[in-house]
């Protein structure tokens, strides 16, 4: 008899459980430096959720912060669908978890929500507290930069302020041309309604009201359509009602920018538009975006803040006011590039008695062209003579003119204007200027004195030293987030949303950090 056998089976696999997962991860896996950090922070008191519902029992909230920190910490940002996945497919979020079930998404996002949203910031300093603490970061040095991100918003989505303004004093202009109509059409009643130059939501709603009444209006059962036609006393109400959700729109608009800026986008009111440097349309034109600033210590986030401020030279003191909350003290060494150098900057600088080392505008010019710098046509390079009057190369005295404020400074800085005495018969002239008359020189010295200090300290060796630190630390930090991390647009829409962003990657870019600079030094020693 010949046995027949059936090789054609399935193997059973017997499932093999590891009684210790921890004994499966590596000693030298980013995890263990995690709940080094978070076992020392007390994380209950900032998650406590004021709630009585039934139902079933809330999930711990202190093992979902740290499943959520953790995978910031190692993958930059991610959303509440690859952490659910994450919780379920990697051991060591299985780690985290303690034996608790993998959370869903939905229980991620909502717990994000309504119960991080509020204290990620205080997370935030306890986490900087404890690595501070352990690697001795120096604080008085801070390296400042920022950069625009694009929003989470549509990019032909724009509303222009100057645009609304500019409609709404053309609606107010119709609105008077339509009340001095009805006024004549109503003038045998003996009522008149006041004629103004601008005209409030509240004045108009009023008037229309009044119309209703004196023309004896049913808005219920006005004629609408076509072939079908209007009373004179319709057509006044139809525009007066027209005229005031025009008002309405153009102040929600106006409200909306508020009095620091231009512009903003309808699908995400706290977004602003920008000129991008990365534009993908390859024409410059303007993008929905937030102005991201980050201040570091010893290539540590140290504080971080969103603007929406399209210059620079506007971020600076609310990074430093934040800094000043969070560490109780001003850095002595703010380091910034030339984006952050103004006289506003200098002058908070000196108040708050920090050093000066912040580039100017024309910083690089100054420093690298010999022959723009030692120009003998500038008006900074004119000596001053015994009267305290600037003297030109041709030898002409310039003559004190007036005082004029600067645009947009909030310290009541001045430039004052002077005038040659007589540029007519000057050799030098055609060097010196190209203007018709005597030239008009613009001379700040408190600017001036600025510069020059802010050169000196530049360009000094510790000078040079602190602006290679920058260039390292805060454009390598951006680099890490948004190249290597891949954080180039915003998930969530308002301030208070990227903030919450801003601060879960800087929470875990922060803890990755530490742990490469813990194995560098073990592998050091």
């Amino acid at each position: 008899m010949k046995k027949y056998i059936n090789k054609k089976y399935n193997t059973p696999f017997q499932l093999k459980l590891p009684l210790e997962i921890e004994k499966i991860i590596e000693i030298s896996d980013p995890v263990y430096t995690f709940c080094e950090v978070l076992n020392q922070i007390d994380l209950k008191s900032y998650l406590v959720v004021k709630e009585n519902r039934t139902g079933r029992k809330r999930f711990d909230s202190e093992i979902l912060l740290k499943v959520i920190l953790f995978a910031f910490m190692e993958h930059g940002y991610v959303s509440t669908r690859e952490i659910e996945k994450l919780c379920k497919t990697d051991i060591r979020f299985m780690y985290l978890l303690n034996e608790q079930p993998a959370p869903s998404h939905m229980t991620i996002d909502n717990f994000m929500n309504y119960c991080l949203l509020d204290s990620i910031e205080n997370i935030f300093n306890e986490i900087n507290t404890y690595i501070f603490e352990q690697e001795q970061v120096d604080t008085e040095h801070v390296y400042i930069d920022g950069t625009k991100i694009e929003a989470n918003a549509n990019k032909y989505s724009w509303v222009w302020k100057k645009s609304s303004i500019k409609n709404r004093n053309k609606t107010f202009d119709k609105i008077t041309s339509l009340l001095e109509e009805i006024n004549k059409f109503i003038a045998y009643q003996g009522v008149r309604f006041d004629i103004r130059t601008e005209y409030a939501v509240e004045y108009m709603e009023e008037i229309t009201a009044n119309c209703v009444r004196l023309f004896k209006i049913n808005p219920e059962k006005i004629v609408r359509g076509r072939g079908r036609r209007k009373s004179s006393e319709q057509r006044y109400y139809d525009k007066l009602i027209e005229y005031t959700a025009k008002l309405k729109k153009y102040a929600e608009h106006i409200r909306i920018s508020g009095n620091h800026r231009n512009s903003y986008s309808k699908t995400d009111n706290g977004a602003t538009f920008f000129r991008m440097k990365t534009d993908y349309m390859g024409n410059d034109q303007l993008l929905p975006g937030y102005n991201i600033q980050l201040g570091l210590c010893d290539e540590y986030i140290a504080v971080y803040d969103v603007q929406q401020y399209a210059s620079d030279m506007d971020c600076f003191q609310p990074l430093m006011e934040k800094f000043n909350n969070t560490y109780h003290k001003y850095p002595l060494y703010p380091v910034a590039d030339a984006g952050y150098g103004s006289f506003n900057n200098y002058l908070y600088c000196e108040e708050h008695s920090m050093e000066k080392y912040m580039k100017f505008t024309m910083f690089k010019k100054e420093t690298e062209d010999q022959k723009y710098r030692e120009d003998p046509y500038r008006a900074v390079n004119f000596p001053i003579n015994e009267n305290g009057n600037p003297v030109c190369p041709g030898g002409k005295e310039f003559h004190y003119l007036y005082s004029r404020p600067v645009r947009g400074n909030q310290f009541g800085r001045t430039e004052e204007m002077y005038q040659c005495e007589d540029c007519s018969e000057c050799r030098l002239k055609e060097q010196c200027c190209k203007c018709s008359g005597s030239r008009v020189v613009r001379i700040n010295e408190e600017l001036t004195k600025f510069h020059k200090e802010v050169l000196s300290n530049l360009n000094s060796t510790k000078g040079a030293l602190l602006r290679m630190n920058r260039s390292i630390q805060a454009e390598g930090a951006f680099g890490t987030i948004k190249w290597n991390r891949s954080y180039r647009r915003t998930r969530r829409r308002g301030l208070k949303g990227v903030n919450f962003e801003l601060a879960l990657i800087s929470c875990g870019f922060n803890l990755h950090k530490y742990h490469l600079k813990k194995q560098s030094q073990q592998l050091a020693a």
